[in-house]
């Protein structure tokens, strides 16, 4: 019988450990256990500690960065090598290993401001993280947003869509409603509704148009080409569920279909064998009178037109930029739809506001901003935005949206809602009896005779709030 005493050298030298303790020597073929040894565990003496060093790293502090953290100034990390998480006299150091761009580019979160505490919704989402599904042939693409990637947006849900010139997005309908600006290009549009009244339209960039649910349509792109934007009211909406006429035709008997349309089973031999979705097809005539097919029915009343050309209306001029609004006030078709595009000067701001009666759906059509979305009691987080990016600010929650860049910053604020309404902060308090408002915030005197009891919507930047004037 096997002596215990040998019994126990073979056991050890299974676990990797010697008879004295220490670690076993390697396999011959110098390739180390998949497990370390116990004596890991815990204090010992010959514990090694890391030979990298945390200390001396060398970075540049950006203007605004060593003031008082409250002051909450933007942080320009652009040209900046190693950004450091630094704001006043908090934070500290990050010598790790990091995706320096992403905290260039987010410098509010990276460094966010004094003022902000704890955590709300995420209310950032860039398009170019969403999964791009393209199209046949080279026809186009599409990226959307919605609660799979926002889980808090759930009111709206948006689409950017290209199509290359003469692409088709194909025949189909929604469950739910369909709001579209278009971002450049042009393109067709036509639908018919429950009435059997059709429409078509020509829409270029800077037009809208509006679809309800279950109104069937077709886009095709002109000659140069489209990309717009598609916000649904519904926040959990997907791209992948719509109704494809290639699909419908799919999934009836042929024999059903023969006898719905009155056509031989021969007409449906060629049928499309999976859904086009986006696909490239024959330009469309120049003359858009060659495409308006109508109905005993006739046309789409012009009161309920799905289209709008917003690109035609001019826009009203503000101190900081300027802002142009379409509602069911001026676009009926669209009940439930009110939204405006704001352009804010380099230095300027949309102003702290809030909406009472619905969500904001905003996408960043050009420029770089950011916004501090505040939710009751003491909740607040900084955001930065670029072009691309999806903000959402839920129904009576205050934010503002800053120009951070040199260039100006335009975006579109969506509501559900009759109406484009807010409730600006500079309003309020400038229309509030100054007793009352100096009892609550202690402003000076003349901080108060300076307040405006008229809404702004963009204020323009001031010289005394910028980091070079300190």
């Amino acid at each position: 019988m096997m002596s215990n005493f040998l019994t126990t050298l073979i056991l050890l030298a299974f676990l990797g450990r010697t008879v004295s303790g220490a670690p076993a020597a390697r396999a011959s073929s110098g390739n180390p256990p998949l497990r370390g040894s116990e004596d890991l565990l815990g204090y010992s003496a010959s514990n090694k500690l890391s030979g990298d060093s945390t200390g001396g790293i060398k970075y540049t502090l950006v203007p605004g960065q060593k003031e008082d953290a409250d002051d909450g100034v933007y942080l320009n990390f652009e040209n900046t090598e190693n950004p450091q998480p630094i704001r006043g006299d908090t934070g500290g150091t990050d010598p790790g290993r990091r995706n320096s761009y992403y905290d260039r580019t987010n410098s509010d979160k990276f460094a966010p401001p004094g003022t902000d505490e704890g955590q709300t919704i995420n209310a950032q989402w860039p398009m170019g993280l969403s999964h791009n599904r393209l199209g046949t042939d080279n026809a186009g693409w599409a990226r959307q947003e919605n609660t799979n990637v926002m889980p808090d947006a759930t009111k709206m849900a948006g689409v950017d869509m290209r199509l290359e010139a003469g692409a088709y997005r194909e025949l189909h309908w929604h469950v739910a409603s369909e709001w579209s600006l278009v971002l450049n290009g042009s393109c067709r549009i036509q639908a018919i509704n429950e009435n059997g009244e059709t429409f078509v339209d020509d829409v270029t960039e800077g037009d809208v148009w509006f679809f309800p649910p279950g109104v069937p349509h077709s886009i095709q792109a002109l000659d140069s080409g489209v990309e717009f934007l598609l916000v649904f009211d519904d926040g959990s909406f997907s791209e992948d569920n719509t109704f494809l006429a290639s699909e419908v035709f799919a999934h009836n008997p042929k024999s059903v279909l023969a006898k719905d349309l009155d056509l031989p089973l021969s007409a449906f031999e060629d049928l499309p064998e999976d859904e086009l979705y986006i696909f490239p097809g024959t330009p469309a005539p120049k003359d858009i009178e060659e495409q308006n097919v109508t109905t005993a029915a006739g046309v789409v009343p012009l009161k309920q037109s799905y289209s709008y050309h917003f690109s035609e209306q001019p826009a009203h001029q503000v101190a900081g930029g300027s802002v142009k609004i379409v509602d069911p006030a001026t676009f009926p078709a669209a009940s439930n739809f009110a939204a405006a595009i704001v352009t804010v000067q380099p230095g300027g701001m949309r102003e702290i506001h809030w909406h009472p009666s619905s969500d904001e759906w905003t996408f960043f059509i050009r420029g770089q901003g950011r916004a501090t979305l505040f939710e009751a009691p003491s909740t607040a987080t900084t955001f930065d935005y670029q072009a691309g990016d999806v903000g959402y600010f839920p129904q009576s929650r205050s934010h503002y949206i800053e120009n951070t860049g040199d260039e100006d910053l335009m975006f579109l604020e969506v509501l559900q809602a009759d109406l484009f309404t807010d409730i600006a902060l500079g309003q309020w308090i400038g229309s509030t009896p100054k007793q009352i408002v100096a009892d609550t915030l202690k402003l000076p005197e003349s901080a108060l005779s300076k307040l405006k009891s008229e809404k702004q919507y963009v204020v323009a930047g001031s010289n005394e709030t910028s980091v070079s004037e300190r």
